[in-house]
């Protein structure tokens, strides 16, 4: 309070009844309400850096087209979310592989790396939501700008192969078969190929609680122990469900973008030169954890 009676001391003595500043005068500067750490004064605008960011959407056909903007944004909020989904994820991953040692340290530490891994699980349910967003553009509406975007492409996004690559799709072709990369983006890309999974920080976790890993059949056998013996491993049982949940989440976005496209544009290629829809068919049988889909048979 000693900053506030020093204030209200300096006051002019000819103030009126109810101490209050006249209307028509601007609040003493020093009088005024400081907020921040030291007084900043940071505001919700530039918090959120929302000059740069309602900027940032640049129109490519002229004149404008009306959902070019709508386009641009749905696109823009995907990369955003792409960037939350990496934080998290890769968070998940570090936590499971830093491990705690023992079955109850190590247990604390699996109820964080879940919790991480169920809001990219709300998130990625919001990303499917988004198409219904997207398809209230109609083909002949975005025929009007589609040939402007030519050779950019959602094929190049590198945040969404960082999140395939973390996840434990890797696969070394994406980096030489990307066009207009920078050497930040390469060596981004290049980095999460060196990186363990999320599969890998997995595997890790039951080596930790001294079940099996060193074949694709003890790796199974060690999960259906777990599914079994949830009194034992209840925690390591909901973390490969946690990842499943991931997986089919990532599935059910593939196939919802794909009958968008064809929607969209049919059977024509993509503008970044790939064969369009029929690209996007052919990943649709990707899955980041196999064997936990093949121990559905098993158990």
């Amino acid at each position: 309070m000693a900053t506030l009676r020093s204030v209200t001391s300096n006051r002019s003595t000819t103030q009126t009844p109810d101490d209050e500043a006249p209307d028509d005068e601007a609040p003493d500067d020093e009088a005024a309400v400081q907020f921040g750490e030291q007084g900043a004064r940071l505001t919700y605008g530039s918090y959120l850096h929302l000059e740069q960011l309602l900027n940032a959407q640049q129109l490519e056909s002229d004149p404008g087209e009306h959902d070019e903007l709508l386009f641009i944004t749905i696109h823009q909020v995907y990369e955003l979310w792409f960037k939350q989904l990496l934080h998290e994820a890769t968070a998940a991953r570090d936590t499971m592989l830093a491990g705690a040692g023992g079955e109850e340290g190590q247990s604390s530490g699996l109820w964080w790396a879940q919790h991480l891994l169920q809001r990219v699980h709300v998130i990625e349910r919001v990303l499917v939501h988004q198409v219904d967003v997207l398809e209230t553009m109609t083909p002949q509406d975005f025929l009007q700008f589609r040939q402007t975007l030519a050779p950019a492409s959602g094929f190049q996004s590198v945040q969404y192969r960082e999140l395939e690559f973390l996840s434990g799709a890797k696969d070394p072709s994406f980096v030489k078969r990307f066009k207009g990369l920078t050497e930040v983006e390469r060596g981004r890309l290049r980095r999460r190929l060196e990186e363990p999974t999320l599969w890998d920080a997995f595997v890790h976790v039951l080596s930790e609680r001294g079940l099996g890993v060193d074949t694709d059949e003890a790796v199974t056998a060690s999960v259906r122990r777990a599914a079994h013996d949830r009194a034992s491993y209840a925690d390591i049982w909901a973390l490969a469900e946690a990842l499943l949940q991931h997986d089919e989440l990532a599935a059910t976005w593939r196939a919802r973008h794909v009958v968008m496209v064809e929607r969209m544009i049919g059977t024509k290629t993509g503008t970044g030169g790939s064969s369009g829809a029929e690209y996007l068919r052919s990943r649709l049988p990707l899955r980041y954890y196999p064997l936990l889909w093949e121990l559905r048979s098993a158990l």
